[in-house]
């Protein structure tokens, strides 16, 4: 029997997809009565078509997804329709803007809907051509020049105004990514930036109030997301990652790429003088020839080279976010490359700053539905984004009262409740429009 014709309206069953520069990987999971994840199945597949986060090859990157997709639909046993994306990639900027409305309305209390209002008028910035608006985020909100108010529905006023951190991202990235799910026989029910949906799952709301950096080190990209007082302030992607580190040390050792991989996972370590002289790893040789020494301390050199630049990039954005003083919860890094030994040392060093790694754990419930190594394999770093996706999209999919499980749909309905879907719609549209557009072009082609 199809689980998700037992889950009521209340907890709908949701898709996290996080089509990665290493993996693409697709999480099924919903609500669980005491308020945390359930995790229903996981697919996971290489991620051959996608270059620092950015889609490079439209095949490719259909044939990982549809692959991702099948497998934890086959595992959750659900039939995924719909799903909410991951973006990244070093297109992506970020600005603060402040955006006001006049109420008309004098007797009623603000509502939802006039933040809707405010939240709308900000998609309709002028961007810089190929821009698009991707997150509209409300930082403090000033009710007749009341300042510093974080909720003021409820509250009696005229003048509305905000303060908006808003991130935009290119139309072309946009279109690819949508277009990839489109033609993996998907729907994109929304668009999420991957350090929000990442410290979804590995931040607590204590740090984002005391203020924390997350840094999520995937393979081709790192993201960054500052907090303070519970409010996102800044965020950036950074174009390297794990896949720079393997490409020094195949560069530097003179190994295959393969090689590579294994030597920064087995023997890696972000600080060299943590390795002692006399260690040796013995690579096999290349057809007929001699197998080759390397030594532990020089590959953690050239490792310690890549990292320390990639912490400098990070330092950087939390000098020029202005946040650098109030960051009391210090740093979380996540990711596949939060796995590397020693880091956490290197990066308290570079930064000054406290420092842990960030495991997606403590969102997730205990879970009979998984096999015990996939449930454990599920709290790995490596996994951050895409659990955090799935948590964006139970929360979004709540805030828009669905009536019914977003994967049972055949084909999502966009229309706006009024104005109450303004928040999430806008992209979708355009991105719908997009895929509209291009099949045509390939009709015509034809």
């Amino acid at each position: 029997m199809d689980k998700s014709s037992t889950q009521d309206k209340s907890s709908p069953i949701v898709v996290g997809l996080d089509i990665g520069t290493t993996k693409i990987c697709a999480i099924v999971g919903r609500r669980s009565k005491n308020g945390k994840i359930e995790v229903l199945g996981i697919g996971k597949a290489e991620s051959a078509g996608v270059t620092r986060g950015m889609v490079s090859n439209i095949d490719k990157t259909v044939q990982g997804i549809t692959q991702a997709v099948d497998v934890a639909g086959a595992q959750s046993n659900v039939d995924i329709k719909v799903v909410f994306v991951g973006i990244a990639g070093q297109h992506i900027k970020s600005l603060q803007h402040r955006g006001l409305i006049t109420r008309r309305d004098l007797q009623s209390e603000i509502s939802r809907k006039d933040i809707d209002k405010l939240i709308e008028d900000m998609y309709n910035l002028v961007m810089p051509p190929g821009e698009d608006i991707i997150h509209v985020l409300p930082q403090e909100f000033t009710v007749d020049n009341e300042p510093g108010i974080k909720d003021p529905i409820g509250m009696a006023g005229v003048r509305l105004e905000a303060n908006f951190h808003i991130i935009s991202g290119q139309v072309t990235a946009i279109k690819n990514i949508v277009k990839c799910v489109n033609k993996a026989s998907l729907e994109s029910q929304d668009l999420i930036l991957e350090p929000l949906a990442s410290s979804e799952s590995v931040l607590s709301d204590e740090e984002k109030e005391a203020g924390v950096v997350l840094v999520d080190i995937g393979g081709g990209t790192t993201d960054v997301a500052i907090f303070h007082e519970g409010i996102i302030r800044h965020t950036a992607v950074i174009p390297f990652g794990g896949n720079s580190v393997t490409e020094d040390i195949r560069e530097g050792c003179s190994v295959m790429r393969n090689i590579a991989e294994q030597l920064k996972v087995r023997f890696g370590s972000a600080l060299a003088d943590e390795n002692k002289e006399n260690e040796i790893v013995c690579v096999p040789g290349l057809r007929g020839r001699e197998p080759k020494e390397i030594s532990v301390k020089n590959l953690a050199y050239v490792i310690q080279a890549r990292m320390e630049e990639i912490v400098e990039h990070v330092y950087y954005e939390i000098k020029s976010s202005g946040y650098e003083k109030k960051l009391i919860a210090g740093i979380v890094i996540t990711g596949g490359g939060a796995q590397l030994k020693h880091l956490r040392q290197l990066v308290e060093f570079v930064t000054g700053l406290d420092c842990r790694v960030g495991y997606p754990t403590e969102h997730l419930a205990k879970n009979e539905v998984l096999p015990k190594n996939i449930y454990e394999e599920l709290q790995s770093p490596t996994f951050a984004t895409g659990i955090g996706l799935l948590i964006k999209g139970i929360q979004k999919t709540e805030y828009m009262n669905a009536d019914q499980p977003v994967v049972r749909s055949e084909k999502p309905k966009f229309e706006s409740k009024g104005k109450e879907g303004g928040l999430f719609d806008r992209l979708l549209k355009k991105s719908i429009t997009f895929i509209k557009d291009d099949i045509k072009d390939e009709d015509f082609l034809k």
